[in-house]
């Protein structure tokens, strides 16, 4: 007993121990990280905006940014006045910018925007001040994962004589974005987009922007501030760069110009699927076809691997290359990388094809008026059986579908392109040979008529959807199909949920679906809160008809939080692609489809989830903020709507004309005396013939 209670007391007393050093090392580190702060705070200022667009952004929760976001941050970086900060806090281009310092009581300085570099999207401003303190910066040669990452901002403090605003954390990741940032856990917001984060001896490790992997628009990485996840660029690559900007000259992105034949960029060879006008891949002789092995003296055998050496790249760097032509190594010493500002668009030969067709070739469903192929005499039931850019045409293989082989092959193409096409006239058996000048998509010019067409053949398949294809080439084999009944499918209102067991989501299949006939597929983001089966079966009603004649099946996930969040669309590509795997579906005619919110979320989809979505119809939501760059070889479409009483009206219409800026083929229909409503029976006919147009060529 004795024994026991002897170390009890020992155990006690270690314990007790232990806890005074515990806390003894806890006021130690909390002291050190307000030291640091407050020693690096005299270099950390703060911006305010006055002025600018009325609407920057629909931001991560749904709502809209109006005007500036607030107060908030900026650093310091040479002593006669030049402050670097986020070029986020400049998005609705205001015209006063105020900038408050440490220590200096009074009215603020005005700045100046000297210059942007828009890749790793920072803005130089410039103040009229002299002898400004200045922090030391950490070398990226000590940079380390697990280092203490101390996020520092300057929002409410508007007399200056406080240390700025601490969030601590660590450095989770280097050479994240693509080889350009560090990745925190310190919490991040647009309060202090713009500031450091500094290390316990209060140098600057670098400047937090938002930044996604997926996409490097103005806004990209918005979406998770507060999250866990958050970027920096490292202050010693932006003193490196501050010459250049300080000429007042904006920084670009240096870019190859070129798509990747696959849309994976892991597990695939970086073979050159399309080469840009105008671009340095263009003017330095590569083309459809090479296989990227090497640049500036790196092996690479991945897209990503590519984008990681470039992603650090400024227009007019040059690099090396070397790739592969058939079985000749080829190496390009001094490879200027062109600017951002190419812009892509698809070509148009005016052609709807018909869907199903296991034979060869292209057979013409429609054809457009004032189109290429209609100047050229094309007619519905002809059929296209070779093409090319010069003389030696090529055959279809029967590898894929006819039509997507002639779609892939026009993606490397641009408008104003000379093509030739051998076709078969309808009820003839010689082929005609055609010159033809490629156009622009239909709705890809924003000074341009966009009208979507007011009637289409109903006749759109050949339901053959399960057959096997005509084969062309010795070296393709065709799968044994084994003759039995498909199992069926399951048709009504279906309750699924995704393999994971993490998201429920609903369809509608009407009863007489049809596998050998490939179906459009509506993905639906539900109004908040609107997600009950008696809702969403109300909607799938209204749809019906549309459903039955058009072959369309809806999908519906279901969201529970009141509000769609990008986050969310892991779960939504998850029950789309369940769903592709189990129905006939035309992957060319997949688009999601919202109101309001779930109107936002439906253009988030479009635009990062490009291997699933061709398009997207949002009813009174705005693409401000999120459109990307066009990509040659992912197609995409957008119809766009809002009532004439919905403030909003003014900012989609606006939206359109910004995607066709873009070259992205889009079209608004604005509904006559409604507000935040939904779509009329008549445009949602219109927008059945929008989708149905989705795989034009």
């Amino acid at each position: 007993m004795y024994r026991y209670c002897f170390l009890t007391i020992l155990s006690l007393s270690v314990m007790i121990s232990s806890a005074r050093a515990q806390e003894d090392l806890n006021d130690l580190l909390e002291k050190m990280t307000k030291d640091s702060a407050r020693k690096t705070g005299a270099s950390v200022v703060q911006i305010e905006t006055r002025g600018g667009a009325d609407m920057v952004v629909a931001g991560p929760k749904g709502q809209v940014f109006r005007k500036a976001l607030g107060p908030t941050t900026g650093v310091i970086v040479s002593a006669d006045g030049y402050v670097i900060t986020s070029a986020f806090n400049f998005l609705n281009n205001p015209p006063t910018i105020l900038v408050r310092v440490a220590g200096q009581q009074g009215e603020p300085l005005v700045a100046t925007r000297v210059a942007t570099d828009k890749s790793r999207m920072l803005t130089l401003i410039k103040v009229d001040a002299k002898g400004l303190p200045v922090a030391p910066v950490v070398p990226k040669k000590e940079l380390a994962e697990g280092q203490w990452a101390i996020a520092l901002g300057r929002a409410l403090d508007f007399k200056m004589d406080k240390a700025p605003a601490i969030s601590v954390g660590v450095i989770s990741a280097l050479g994240r974005i693509w080889g350009k940032a560090i990745q925190t856990d310190a919490k991040i917001s647009p309060i202090n987009y713009g500031g450091p984060i500094i290390d316990i001896q209060g140098r600057i490790q670098g400047i937090l922007i938002p930044a996604s992997p997926k996409g490097d628009d103005d806004t990209a990485g918005l979406e998770w501030y507060d999250s866990g996840i958050g970027f920096a660029i490292p202050m010693e690559d932006i003193m490196a760069i501050l010459p250049r900007l300080k000429e007042g000259k904006d920084l670009q992105r240096g870019l190859l110009g070129v798509n990747m034949k696959s849309q994976d960029i892991y597990s695939v060879a970086p073979e050159i699927g399309a080469i840009l006008k105008a671009s340095a891949a263009e003017k330095a002789g590569l083309k459809v076809g090479d296989l990227l092995i090497e640049i500036e003296g790196k092996p690479v055998v991945n897209m990503a691997q590519v984008q990681h050496i470039l992603g650090v790249k400024y227009e007019g760097d040059k690099i090396s290359v070397k790739y592969k032509r058939g079985a000749e190594v080829k190496e390009i010493k001094s490879l200027e990388l062109s600017a951002k500002t190419i812009i892509v668009a698809q070509p148009f030969l005016g052609i709807l094809p018909m869907r199903d067709d296991p034979k060869l070739g292209v057979e013409i469903r429609h054809v457009f008026d004032k189109s290429p192929a209609e100047k050229a005499g094309l007619k519905a039931g002809d059929r296209i059986m070779k093409f090319g850019s010069d003389d030696k045409l090529t055959e279809f293989t029967g590898a894929k579908r006819g039509r997507s082989q002639f779609l892939d092959w026009l993606n490397t193409l641009y408008p104003g392109a000379e093509i030739k096409l051998a076709v078969k006239r309808k009820g003839a058996d010689k082929l005609e040979t055609l010159t033809l000048t490629l156009a622009d998509l239909p709705g890809s010019m924003p000074g341009a008529p966009a009208t979507v067409l007011d009637k289409l053949p109903l006749e759109a398949s050949f339901k053959k959807a399960l057959a096997q294809l005509e084969i062309n080439d010795p070296n393709i084999k065709n799968p044994k199909i084994v003759e039995q009944a498909p199992p069926e499918p399951e048709t009504g209102l279906i309750e699924k949920t995704t393999a994971d067991g993490q998201h429920k989501y609903w369809l509608w299949v009407y009863p007489e679906y049809d596998p050998n006939i490939a179906h459009s597929m509506i993905v639906w983001l539900h109004p908040p809160d609107k997600n009950s089966k008696e809702e969403l079966d109300g909607w799938a009603d209204l749809w019906d008809e549309y459903c039955r004649k058009n072959h369309i099946i809806l999908v519906m996930p279901v969201e529970k939080q009141g509000n769609w969040l990008p986050r969310d669309a892991d779960g939504v590509v998850a029950a789309a692609r369940e769903t592709v795997k189990t129905y006939s579906i035309d992957n060319q005619r997949v688009v999601a489809h919202g109101m309001g919110v779930g109107g936002q979320m439906a253009l988030h989809l479009a635009f990062n989830h490009r291997d699933l979505f061709k398009g997207a119809c949002a009813v009174g939501a705005t693409t401000t903020g999120q459109i990307k760059d066009n990509v040659a070889t992912q197609r995409l479409s957008f119809y766009l709507a809002a009532g004439s009483l919905d403030p909003l009206a003014k900012y989609v219409s606006e939206s359109r004309v910004l995607l066709a800026d873009r070259r992205y083929a889009a079209f608004y229909r604005e509904m006559p005396e409604r507000g935040k409503d939904y779509l009329t029976a008549k445009d949602i006919a219109e927008a059945v013939r929008w989708l149905d147009t989705l795989d034009q060529q």
